[in-house]
């Protein structure tokens, strides 16, 4: 695999320079933040990503309001408790989006939350001290334990509650094989999520850069090259 200066390198020719490039790199995570991230925001983000998956970011958005009043707060320990008749009325609810699976999550989501909370002091602890060399066992951690929060849904939670991660992207997956990485063309299997963790791994420890930022350069360095507004609304992800 060649240096990440070479990926780098690429990245700034692109965008204009290493000034250009810079602007648009997020800023590195904030681990006492995320620590003390509330427990009812990491279940609005956890239900704002599983709602947004395959439809329209902005309705999501524009209606997110009533997600908050229909969804009492976001509060795990109140939404754990509700009745079946509350969750049966959510179905009917024209705050949100009725989508009945994906309501369902929230419950089960809840539940989720608030036994991390009970182990680990809250959600946002778990995450603060989980390593970023080991994105694939978090991932993993979601899958089981969560409700639709696989796959790509699970990337995006980590990216948009400040988790230092890397997003497998297309255009991230593209940079890795054009680097000489064997993965597939849609990271989905444990081996190549194992490569690419290590991949990740190793461009950490060359360059001392967090995970978040790596990602974003292998993104901007291949594919279309997107002008910096249309970069900046696709904020949270990748190109």
């Amino acid at each position: 695999m060649p240096s990440f200066k070479t990926i780098r390198a690429r990245a700034e020719k692109r965008k204009g320079g290493p000034k250009a490039l810079a602007k648009l790199l997020p800023p590195a995570p904030d681990v006492k933040a995320l620590a003390k991230l509330r427990d009812d925001r990491a279940l609005a983000m956890m239900t704002k990503r599983v709602f947004s998956a395959g439809f329209a970011w902005s309705v999501i958005e524009a209606k997110w309001e009533g997600f908050e009043e229909a969804f009492l707060g976001f509060d795990p320990g109140r939404l754990s408790l509700q009745p079946d008749d509350y969750w049966d009325g959510l179905m009917k609810d024209t705050r949100i989006v009725r989508n009945g699976a994906k309501i369902m999550s929230v419950r089960s989501n809840a539940v989720f939350v608030r036994d991390i909370a009970r182990e680990h002091g809250s959600f946002g602890r778990m995450l603060a001290a989980w390593p970023a060399s080991n994105e694939i066992g978090l991932l993993e951690l979601l899958t089981k334990r969560g409700s639709r929060l696989g796959g790509n849904t699970g990337q995006m939670l980590l990216r948009f509650l400040g988790w230092d991660g890397f997003v497998t992207s297309k255009d991230v997956v593209t940079c890795l094989r054009d680097a000489g990485l064997d993965i597939a063309e849609s990271v989905t299997s444990k081996r190549d999520l194992t490569r690419v963790q290590d991949q990740f791994n190793a461009w950490a420890k060359e360059t001392g850069l967090p995970y978040i930022q790596l990602s974003r350069i292998c993104a901007l360095s291949i594919g279309e090259n997107y002008a910096a507004d249309k970069l900046a609304a696709m904020a949270g992800g990748e190109e």
